[in-house]
């Protein structure tokens, strides 16, 4: 039986003109979880990411402060939905860019509406997949490491696909599956234990990196 690490991104740079890349802190909340893996003497027999430049740079803080090297492989179905295509499909009219709590707030509110519909069939945002397509991305790189490996794998990926994946597993409702995704943590370790013939969830949504009180800062949602 091996045990598959999902790790969800560090904190990128919400807000700014680029989102898909980490923030100062991301990148040290990236090393700080390769530290504790090597602390763990948790070593990976592979390692997927998506596409986007924050999963690539998590790896790579991940191994710098590991010391794993491995080559990453890059698997599409990894990538996270469109925020702002989902939130358009609901709210057309043009909005402000968040910074403020109020504007933040209600960013969240309306991603929360527009995944909901999303997931449901009721709307179908510009450009993206269906949901049912979405669930596929992630369940084939899950399915891909339950027939290929016996080990420790290491996958890092978006909140989105994570908690498409945890609610797909455990047969959860849309409304759950879209509160488990609103309150993902950032270089969060879900773990699942695999064999030939399934997945099982053994936790979701954990930072045993920053468990301790100079790291509580560190701990962020988006």
């Amino acid at each position: 039986m091996g045990t598959i690490y999902l790790v969800r991104h560090g904190q990128a740079s919400f807000g700014a003109a680029d989102y898909d890349k980490l923030s100062e802190l991301g990148t040290q909340q990236s090393v700080r979880l390769g530290e504790y893996f090597a602390a763990r003497g948790v070593g990976f027999e592979a390692v997927f990411t998506g596409t986007l430049k924050r999963h690539v740079q998590t790896w790579l803080g991940i191994a710098q402060g590991s010391g794993q090297n491995l080559h990453a492989n890059t698997w599409s179905g990894l990538d996270e939905y469109n925020g702002q295509a989902i939130i358009t499909a609901i709210a057309p009219q043009e909005l402000k860019t968040p910074d403020s709590p109020e504007l933040y707030k209600h960013h969240f509110r309306l991603l929360r509406q527009g995944l909901t519909q999303w997931m449901r069939g009721a709307i179908q945002p510009e450009g993206m997949p269906s949901y049912a397509e979405f669930v596929r991305g992630i369940t084939s790189a899950l399915d891909h490491v339950r027939w290929q490996y016996s080990g420790n794998v290491l996958i890092i990926s978006s909140g989105g696909p994570i908690s498409a994946a945890v609610g797909h597993i455990l047969g959860a409702s849309t409304e759950a599956t879209v509160e488990l995704n609103m309150h993902i943590r950032n270089s969060s370790v879900t773990e699942f234990t695999f064999s030939p013939r399934r997945h099982t969830l053994l936790t979701y949504n954990t930072l045993p990196h920053l468990d301790a009180p100079q790291y509580a800062s560190w701990i962020t949602y988006a």
